[in-house]
């Protein structure tokens, strides 16, 4: 079982940064994969990025390559996005999702559907 709770969304301009953070209260957090997607109002959630359970592996969606960065702090149980030169249409809901791997490479990290577990979710709205 895994319980997430995500913090660090508001409002802020275009061009500006945000950095989220994901809580995970999990026995072994380097067993899951983590990941970030986003929903926007009328619109499917979408996949942001993804990190391995050390921090090697990641995978980012194009629209956000360049802008986001994943990381995670295994000694805390907490991953980070940080998000730079924000866009009006980076405006949505930002989810953390986790998968218990057991350690190994998740296939497929892009797909909603292969997380298990995920957080309540936390607004962020950027402005032009």
């Amino acid at each position: 079982q895994a319980h997430l709770v995500e913090s660090g969304g508001g409002l802020v301009q275009a061009g500006g940064s945000l950095r989220l953070t994901c809580a995970a209260s999990v026995r072994t957090f380097t067993n899951y994969y983590m990941g970030w997607f986003r929903q926007a109002p009328g619109k499917e959630r979408e996949f942001v990025a993804a990190i391995g359970w050390s921090g090697g592996l990641t995978d980012y969606a194009d629209s956000v390559k360049g802008r986001f960065t994943i990381s995670r702090d295994n000694a805390k149980n907490t991953v980070y996005l940080q998000m730079n030169s924000l866009k009006p249409e980076d405006t949505a809901v930002y989810y953390c999702a986790a998968e218990n791997t057991s350690g190994r490479r998740l296939y497929n990290p892009t797909l909603f559907q292969v997380y298990d577990y995920w957080g309540q979710g936390t607004q962020v709205t950027v402005s032009s």
